[in-house]
């Protein structure tokens, strides 16, 4: 699905003597390069604040405890999305609250949104899916319309241009009072092991989470608020910083792959490729498709046997996972899910792809569906 070792030859010499320069150097936890990638990913997000931390799950959970959420608290999230989302929200002992998608977008439907608001809300959790954006301009106006903070899961998206209705450009993952990332190997930006980050444009909720993020230290020794040890390492940082000024051609690089994949699965009607550039610049994490009249499982064993790798990306959702069967989630009504579990495929798409893995992959899928 994604061909790491071919990325890192192209920049093999920049991340060994980044990698080396770390180790001679043997600052190992909040080194320069620690420092440096932060004022970068700044720069490129044009955000005031991001906090480095361990990995995506971390930022998600870290952000709702600077966000003061406590337990019962609840928090309105899709059901449609890799489980850390929601995990974190029970783990801190809130209440998820489960949203429809929208079919078209994969991602949080602003129109079930005030349907689902209570007194109890106190937090809402777009996720920019698959690399397309939220419709972020309505989420923020109806949780500003409540007073509810609003935490971007940015984890498949970073580099995205989000188009406001004023006609303004922003980073998504800097809209929300609150935005996080994963830096998992496979992500867009990715680096060789876990990582993560937050960002903020408020200067108090980016103190709380520098305190949350090292063991709750306002200085050392002096813990003001319960924390954790949540920390970016200085390897991985140097990684990143390579790979930022690499990240814009790298999503150039995908989307090419995407076109190639809309222009020759234009003439299938069973198959609905993904909607591009709804609210903003799709940057491809995933090319995930609609199937229709297909059976999915076995066109996903079919191309396993010519060695063509595609995944089903969610294909059971959060609110029917065990693991919130005490919240009643199973009885939640949320039909675009449950239809969108049954007839999404991902396909590979990464910065390395060629034409010949394109002709061989595409060429897969129409032999399936033509036989």
């Amino acid at each position: 699905m994604v061909d790491l070792m071919a990325q890192y030859q192209k920049i093999k010499p920049e991340v060994d003597k980044a990698i080396l320069n770390v180790i001679e150097n043997a600052q190992f936890v909040n080194g320069p390069e620690v420092k440096g990638f932060q004022n970068e990913l700044e720069d490129y997000l044009g955000v005031k604040h991001v906090i480095p931390c361990a990995n995506g799950t971390d930022a998600l959970q870290i952000a709702m405890m600077a966000l003061g959420l406590k337990p019962g608290d609840e928090v309105i999230t899709p059901s449609f999305t890799f489980i850390a989302t929601t995990e974190v929200v029970a783990l801190l002992g809130l209440k998820p609250v489960f949203v429809d998608v929208e079919e078209d977008s994969f991602c949080l439907d602003p129109s079930k949104l005030e349907a689902a608001i209570t007194e109890k809300t106190k937090a809402i959790v777009p996720v920019h899916l698959y690399g397309q954006a939220a419709n972020l301009d309505e989420i923020m106006a109806i949780a500003e319309k409540h007073n509810i903070a609003v935490i971007e899961d940015n984890a498949q998206a970073i580099g995205s241009d989000y188009r406001k209705t004023d006609g303004s450009t922003q980073k998504v993952g800097s809209i929300g009072h609150v935005g996080c990332t994963s830096f998992f190997p496979s992500k867009n930006l990715g680096c060789y092991g876990d990582g993560g980050a937050i960002f903020t444009n408020d200067d108090s909720l980016a103190a709380q989470m520098r305190q949350i993020v090292n063991h709750g230290q306002s200085k050392r020794y002096y813990h003001d608020v319960v924390g954790c040890n949540s920390r970016l390492d200085s390897i991985q940082a140097a990684v990143l910083r390579i790979k930022l000024r690499e990240l814009d051609d790298y999503i150039a690089a995908r989307r090419a792959v995407a076109d190639h994949y809309d222009n020759f699965f234009a003439q299938f009607n069973q198959i609905t490729t993904p909607k591009r550039d709804i609210y903003s610049k799709h940057v491809f994490h995933q090319y995930t498709m609609k199937l229709e009249g297909v059976d999915r499982d076995a066109l996903n064993a079919f191309l396993a046997e010519r060695d063509i790798p595609s995944m089903i990306y969610y294909p059971v959702p959060a609110h029917r996972q065990k693991m919130f069967e005490a919240y009643g989630s199973a009885d939640t009504n949320l039909p675009v899910t449950d239809w969108l579990t049954e007839r999404v495929l991902s396909l590979p798409i990464h910065t390395e792809m060629d034409e010949e893995q394109l002709n061989h992959i595409c060429g897969g899928i129409a032999d399936f569906l033509n036989q």
